[in-house]
């Protein structure tokens, strides 16, 4: 059975665009045009994911975020017109997926929407092979290949490319990353996590092919793209 996708904007224009763009994609759709409504929908329809608008006219979205979060094993992903980076930081970090700003393609959006479904509810526990091209990164292991050839990396490397592989094809802002990769060390910054990032990209991304594998999401974090 296709994916129900629960659609959350006041404006009955976008709202209509989504709905013929999903449905064209073989998803169902169900609609609401505020917070209140958005919340009883997830409760009563038990959708996959739902694209959420932050302006709503009961409630900022960013409010409902952690709360469809606590009601429902839901996907959450933010279509918003508002493009500041504090914005974007603040919604996946409550627990959003990914952040897709007005006006979006759509080709774009479903293929975030595609990426976001296929990793949900993934194991912890299961297998956690990558692959990119010539890359392959196993988390269990904590082997990275390309072309077949381990390539060696630091604890503080690998420690980096798990988080994002635990999130691969999503947004993983610079907090989470450090908190998750530099635990109870003192003061972490972003400047050392640049720095992993940068001598990551030197091992595992083909010469001259910077964000081949890590694309950066300025001002936001990192995103590990995978193949399929």
């Amino acid at each position: 059975m296709a994916a129900k996708i629960l659609v959350v904007d006041d404006e009955l224009s976008i709202r209509r665009l989504l709905r013929n763009t999903l449905e064209r994609a073989g998803y169902q759709v169900v609609e609401a045009a505020n917070g209140r409504e958005a919340l009883a929908k997830v409760a009563s329809e038990h959708p996959s994911a739902v694209l959420l608008d932050l302006g709503l006219p009961d409630r900022d979205g960013l409010e409902l975020v952690p709360l469809i979060g606590k009601q429902e094993d839901v996907i959450v992903l933010v279509i918003s017109a508002r493009d500041a980076t504090d914005q974007k930081v603040a919604a996946l970090d409550l627990g959003a997926v990914d952040y897709v700003t007005k006006p979006f393609d759509g080709e774009e959006l479903l293929a975030r929407l595609r990426v976001a479904l296929r990793h949900r509810g993934v194991s912890e526990t299961a297998p956690r092979i990558i692959r990119k091209g010539a890359l392959e990164i196993d988390l269990d292991q904590r082997l990275v290949r390309r072309d077949g050839e381990e390539s060696h990396l630091t604890r503080k490397e690998h420690d980096v490319l798990a988080v994002l592989a635990a999130h691969v094809g999503r947004v993983v802002t610079h907090q989470r990353i450090l908190a998750a990769a530099w635990g109870g060390d003192e003061d972490p910054r972003v400047e050392y996590l640049r720095i992993v990032i940068r001598n990551l990209r030197q091992k595992i991304e083909a010469p001259g092919a910077v964000g081949s594998v890590i694309a950066n999401e300025l001002g936001v974090g990192y995103r590990l793209l995978a193949d399929g």
